[in-house]
């Protein structure tokens, strides 16, 4: 799919590169999974070199040979000696930019919590010794917003008030997705625009995948979701199964709650019947997945809020897929299908759009 929206990271993250090459620069990345960062990452690296290196679990020494490769390959030099530890390699590519200026895209950098911790302070320790003299436009980006945040802005952290620049990626807003959509199918139902939305969230994974495939009527969108082998069957748990940790059931619970329009405080724990309000703070503060709102003609200076999952796509995910998830297993998507089609209308104008409401809907609907 071709490259979309995104001009203003795009600029900010050029004028940092130019930056670096008098003294190394660091930008953070962060956003939901799915949400682009890594393509944003390289697509402002291009006709520039730069070095991509992926953090997967697995031994440092084995990552250290894999970064190894990248680095002869993509900066034609032959790296010299054993580098059994990253923070080794981070120092030899810091000295290397002196001369050889050069971007370095760390990808689900919040990894090395799982791999080797000290990495932070290995890295901090290094980063403030030879970045004066360094051209080295560091880049990285992680999908697991509390950790990222707890790397950075925790201030007893060691690599807190290092960034110079940060971005928290956002899905696509409305005007985009209608530019996209309207693009590939000029006279698109505003009902089936509508569905997009929703069903995507403005995540960029899943607006090409629709795209790519061109499934841009509901009914085609509800065939790739509900179907043998679909990447979006699991999403919402991949995606946030790290996020929470062993208590994850618990916020799985309280998020398809208020997917089903439980979305008081007292009418979880009603059903729960357990006390929330931490979880809700850490949903909404920390994990930033769902937002509190004041209901329509409550009091000014009220105490009572409603709460809402602020991302389109899991909204749907929890209420219909996670919540039918014992029929999933079976294989009895029809049955499931069936259910999204008869309560679509009704949940769409609950979850179609966010604050101010009317004119999200307006926007994706007008002629």
């Amino acid at each position: 799919m071709e490259f979309y929206n995104r001009e203003e990271e795009l600029r900010l993250l050029d004028d940092t590169r130019k930056l670096s090459g008098k003294s190394a620069k660091m930008t953070v990345i962060t956003g939901r999974r799915r949400i682009g960062k890594t393509t944003l990452a390289i697509k402002a690296t291009e006709g520039y070199p730069f070095l991509y290196f992926f953090v997967a679990r697995k031994s440092e020494i084995l990552l250290c040979r894999e970064f190894i490769e990248e680095i002869e390959m993509k900066l034609s030099i032959r790296v010299l000696g054993e580098f059994n530890s990253f923070a080794k390699l981070f120092e030899y590519l810091m000295v290397q930019a002196q001369t050889q200026p050069f971007t370095l895209i760390i990808d689900e950098f919040q990894e090395f919590s799982h791999i080797n911790e000290s990495v932070y302070s290995e890295i901090q320790n290094l980063w403030d010794k030879h970045k004066a003299k360094a051209g080295m436009n560091l880049v990285l980006s992680g999908s697991v917003y509390s950790m990222m945040k707890k790397i950075f802005e925790n201030e007893k952290q060691p690599l807190f008030g290092r960034a110079n620049e940060r971005i928290n990626l956002q899905p696509f807003n409305v005007n985009v997705i209608k530019s996209i959509v309207t693009t590939k199918v000029p006279d698109i139902r505003k009902g089936d625009l509508l569905a997009f939305y929703i069903l995507t969230g403005g995540v960029a994974k899943y607006v090409e995948l629709f795209a790519d495939k061109g499934k841009f009527t509901f009914t085609q969108m509800l065939g790739e979701i509900f179907r043998e082998n679909s990447l979006l069957i699991d999403e919402g748990k991949n995606i946030l199964i790290e996020e929470f940790g062993k208590d994850y059931t618990i916020y799985f619970s309280i998020l398809s709650l208020i997917a089903s329009s439980k979305t008081s405080r007292s009418e979880i724990e009603s059903i729960l019947m357990k006390d929330i309000g931490g979880y809700l703070d850490r949903l909404e503060n920390e994990y930033r997945i769902i937002r509190s709102i004041k209901p329509v003609f409550s009091k000014p200076g009220g105490r009572i809020q409603k709460y809402t999952i602020d991302d389109n796509f899991l909204a749907f995910w929890f209420r219909f897929i996670y919540k039918y998830r014992s029929s999933i297993e079976i294989g009895n998507f029809k049955y499931v299908r069936q259910i999204v089609e008869r309560d679509f209308d009704t949940y769409s104008t609950l979850y179609a759009h966010r604050s101010p409401l009317t004119a999200q809907r307006s926007t994706l609907t007008m002629s």
